[in-house]
């Protein structure tokens, strides 16, 4: 595919997309303390809009108060009073002419009950290592059937808020990831073993969405593999894509990784110490001291995954082959010679970004007007630990000296 290709208009369940670069979910913390979008998100939002995003996928945003991320600022999509504020926000990209999907999550035990003032949830009750001082709570019948009762609510406010679709968080060891994983989802009943009883709970959120709201565009965003024991591989994740096209998914963005893998997700060339010490919940409050004996320690404890561009294509072209809907690849694909190759090879329809986005809300225009080749990214996954400090935005590498530890 010649990289004019990757700016041509498409389309993904009705969806016209002006070029197949899509900004994918970022977290931003800037919400309102209720989960409303707030000014913020929309001059982020209309920034991508006008600086050539072919469509603009939402931070996650919470089905209900104990599925809260640990971080802060966490848009919620869990209460009508929240219609207004998103309907404010998708007209304001649709000024622009750029479609705005919002991404539905549970966080299940990747957060923190001192975030959400309620115990956290599992599909298993395996502990976290990254976030929970507490063992999980198991989920119960009920509870899972609240859980997508939640889920089929909160794309009912999406669609009278305005959004183009939805995408369903089934990535990065979130709760639907959870009972996804073999790794995770330990249990005997009919939402564990079998690849089709792991899978329940998102059949059962996709019929309830088909059945209210008919051909409303739902999109699923999945790992295609992770490094955990028993956890996804490639194989299973082409059953589950085979799984979510029956059940009437629009499209599927392939990404990998949990955050309990640490730089699985958003790769580097080195783990950003310094920022993970001056602001992780783990560690800010620790003494100077005991910070300085931790900072060469640390990086030996976190693996760096040797392939950092282009790390989920090989899968997402296994799964572009098992299924006939649109797969949109994300992971370190920061060049337009990248792009172009992803796109061209079969591997994907559609290729998402984060970070380039952060650095470079017009990325898309600077790489169709020839100003650049590539992303000015440097992978320093600052971003990524300062968004418990404040809202998103790249930092470079640069820890400000306010939060700078004295030498």
């Amino acid at each position: 595919m010649m990289p004019h290709d990757v700016f041509c208009s498409a389309t993904i369940a009705g969806i016209r997309l002006q070029n197949r670069l899509i900004r994918s979910a970022t977290h931003e913390s800037m919400a309102e303390s209720s989960g409303a979008p707030s000014a913020a998100h929309e001059a982020l939002y209309t920034a991508l809009a006008k600086g050539g995003a072919g469509a603009v996928i939402t931070g996650y945003a919470g089905v209900q108060q104990d599925g809260r991320t640990n971080y802060p600022g966490m848009l919620m999509m869990n209460d009508d009073s929240l219609i207004l504020p998103y309907r404010q926000l998708t007209d304001a990209v649709h000024r622009y002419r750029t479609p705005i999907i919002l991404q539905l999550a549970h966080c299940g035990c990747q957060t923190r009950s001192a975030v959400t003032g309620m115990k956290t949830v599992a599909p298993s009750a395996l502990k976290d290592r990254i976030f929970n001082e507490e063992r999980p709570h198991e989920l119960g019948e009920g509870e899972i059937e609240a859980i997508i009762s939640n889920f089929v609510f909160a794309a009912r406010r999406a669609v009278m808020a305005g959004f183009d679709g939805i995408q369903l968080h089934l990535a990065h060891g979130y709760l639907l990831a959870q009972f996804l994983s073999g790794y995770t989802n330990r249990r005997r009943d009919r939402w564990g073993g079998s690849t089709e009883n792991k899978f329940r709970i998102v059949a059962e959120i996709l019929r309830r969405i088909r059945q209210e709201q008919g051909n409303f565009p739902v999109l699923a965003k999945i790992n295609g593999f992770d490094q955990r024991p028993g956890g996804m591989r490639a194989d299973e994740a082409v059953n589950i894509a085979r799984l979510l096209e029956a059940s009437g998914c629009s499209a599927i963005e392939v990404s990998s990784g949990t955050i309990e893998e640490g730089l699985s997700i958003m790769r580097g060339v080195k783990l950003p110490v310094e920022p993970l010490l001056a602001c992780n919940f783990r560690f800010k409050s620790m003494p100077v001291p005991l910070k300085k004996v931790l900072s060469p320690l640390l990086p030996l404890a976190v693996p760096i995954p040797k392939l950092l561009q282009n790390y989920n294509l090989e899968v997402a072209k296994v799964i572009k082959k098992a299924v006939t809907i649109p797969v949109i690849a994300v992971g370190g694909i920061h060049t337009l010679e990248d792009i172009s190759a992803a796109l061209g090879s079969g591997a994907a329809d559609f290729v998402s970004m984060s970070r380039p986005f952060i650095i470079e809300r017009d990325i898309v225009h600077k790489l169709q007007e020839g100003r650049q080749t590539a992303s000015r990214c440097i992978m320093c996954n600052y971003c990524a630990i300062m968004i418990e400090e404040g809202p998103l935005r790249c930092w470079y590498g640069k820890l400000p000296a306010k939060l700078a530890e004295p030498a």
